[in-house]
């Protein structure tokens, strides 16, 4: 059981990783050292958006649950 919730820890950090770096940058920040902070004419959606945030929320609420329980199976 223990290697399931490793496994599936390894998977939702890549998949978190992957959601945190498809938001777009909002200025002045490290995104704007790297060309983030180039403005083009062709955006995305507010919708688009507000929903990558809701599923990086969700993500990362279960990346952050399946470390506690990770850490109650290892003290056990």
């Amino acid at each position: 059981m223990e290697t399931a919730f490793q496994i599936a820890l390894i998977v939702f950090s890549i998949l978190l990783a992957l959601l945190v770096l498809m938001h777009k940058g909002k200025g002045g920040g490290l995104s704007d050292m790297f060309g983030g902070g180039m403005q083009s004419s062709v955006g995305g959606s507010s919708v688009a958006e507000r929903n990558l945030d809701r599923i990086t929320v969700v993500v990362g609420l279960i990346w952050c649950g399946i470390i506690v329980v990770l850490g109650l199976l290892m003290k056990s």
